[in-house]
């Protein structure tokens, strides 16, 4: 046999040789290996990798002790768990050296001061107000000449838009807008109307019409500046004296536009009953609002994640008012689960799950896992997730993960889930680090 057959032998047995250890499970976890961590200071962390190596871990024991330990350099078994405590918040390194003496990688290590939170579950009342005057429709009006048309229409108004000033005045109560378009209309003079589209803001003139029934002056828009309902308050942040709830943006009913809050307040709620979910039609929680001067806390924010304001002091009714550490997206894995809810009255009950699958999310993005009623109770009472659970708290492990944000129309055992980090950023207490084709509706 010649050389080149001999050679072309040996580069096809190593091909098959380097994929095989490419595919083993002890070379995957080695490439999983990771090149940033991020941490809370004082909770420890264990990283399992399943590599037969020994090491060389080197780090600086004023911000992290590795299995305890408060050496600079010490020789870990890469097959073993290895435990990881931060004790001051700040940046860091970790360096690797395999069998002591081969760099292999330096780890990042990010680490966050302490964050703990109390889980919430109760069922909250929501009421917010507009930043200002809502669009969320056109009708005709008829005038004395026999011709029915939408002055709104007419001047480019379109559902979704927000009215902020009529006439340089700000305006956000619907009741304000009558006496203004009366005074325009008598005075035979177009409203110039100050509207915002998409986040901008833009300006158009609309002239009244009389209508020829009612005999008063009209714009021709359905109109609307507030909204109400029920939800439920994923967290309270006690040493931040915030709150996050809800999981999803609250959006306007007809148009499904997010409404920018002006004002707003989340109050105490008692769950009546429960209009059970089936395949293609979710259910709800109906509730009632339980001493409407009793105010928990305002709404400062509506974001894709939820709404946040100030609260200072756990409502009632809470499952525990004891703090539990908070994880990293990273942190959550699939696997047993629980979530805590009202289904009957004020009272706040865990309630198994499975979070099912997991989506990577590097950076904040909504359903970012997707979760599975596995408790026979809750099952049998609301037939899965309905519309009001959302916000219901994520545990895995003792560590809040996430809160329940949407049902599976044609699944309600199954929904979204988003990550706890994605909420306590837009909440304000922790800083910026760094799915399913199923239908889905807001829970």
């Amino acid at each position: 046999m010649n050389s080149s057959p001999r050679k072309r032998w040996f580069g096809l047995v190593l091909v098959i040789f380097v994929c095989m250890i490419g595919l083993s499970a002890p070379f995957q976890h080695f490439a999983a290996f990771p090149n940033e961590l991020r941490l809370f200071s004082g909770q420890l962390k264990r990283l399992q990798y399943g590599v037969p190596v020994h090491a060389e871990v080197t780090v600086d024991p004023k911000m992290l002790q590795i299995n305890g330990s408060t050496r600079e350099s010490l020789s870990v078994n890469l097959n073993e768990p290895l435990s990881l405590k931060p004790s001051q918040s700040g940046q860091t390194s970790m360096k690797v050296k395999l069998f002591g003496k081969i760099p292999f990688k330096t780890v990042k290590v990010n680490v966050m001061p302490d964050l703990r939170v109390i889980p919430g579950g109760q069922t909250i009342g929501v009421k917010v107000k507009s930043a200002g005057i809502l669009v969320v429709g056109h009708h005709q009006v008829l005038s004395g000449k026999g011709v029915k048309k939408s002055p709104g229409e007419e001047a480019g108004l379109k559902l979704g838009d927000l009215i902020m000033k009529i006439d340089d005045k700000p305006i956000n109560e619907v009741r304000k807008v009558a006496d203004l378009v009366e005074q325009a209309g008598q005075s035979n003079r177009p409203l110039v109307i100050t509207y915002k589209r998409n986040g901008v803001l833009a300006e158009t003139k609309l002239v009244p019409i009389k209508d020829a029934q009612e005999h008063n002056w009209r714009l021709g828009l359905y109109i609307r500046d507030s909204a109400a309902g029920v939800g439920t308050l994923t967290f309270y942040a006690p040493q931040q004296g915030v709150y996050g709830a809800l999981g999803h943006v609250i959006t306007d009913m007809d148009t499904q536009t997010p409404i920018e809050v002006g004002e707003g307040q989340i109050l105490q709620s008692n769950v009546t009953s429960i209009n059970k979910s089936q395949n293609g039609d979710p259910g709800e929680k109906r509730a009632t609002f339980v001493k409407e001067g009793k105010i928990l806390g305002n709404i400062e924010r509506n974001t894709p994640f939820g709404i946040f304001g100030k609260m200072h002091e756990n409502p009632n009714h809470s499952y525990s008012d004891k703090t539990i550490p908070v994880a990293f997206a990273e942190e959550v894995k699939e696997g047993p689960a629980q979530i805590l809810t009202v289904v009957n009255g004020q009272k706040v009950e865990r309630f198994d799950i499975a979070i099912s699958h997991v989506t990577k999310q590097p950076s904040p993005a909504t359903k970012g896992m997707v979760i599975k009623i596995v408790d026979k109770r809750l099952l049998d009472k609301t037939g899965g997730i309905v519309q009001g659970m959302s916000g219901s708290p994520i545990i895995q492990n003792g560590k809040l993960v996430g809160a329940v944000t949407h049902v599976f129309v044609n699944d309600p055992s199954s929904g979204y889930g988003c990550f706890i980090e994605w909420m306590l950023q837009d909440a304000g207490v922790l800083k910026d680090g760094p799915g399913a084709s199923t239908s889905g509706t807001a829970a």
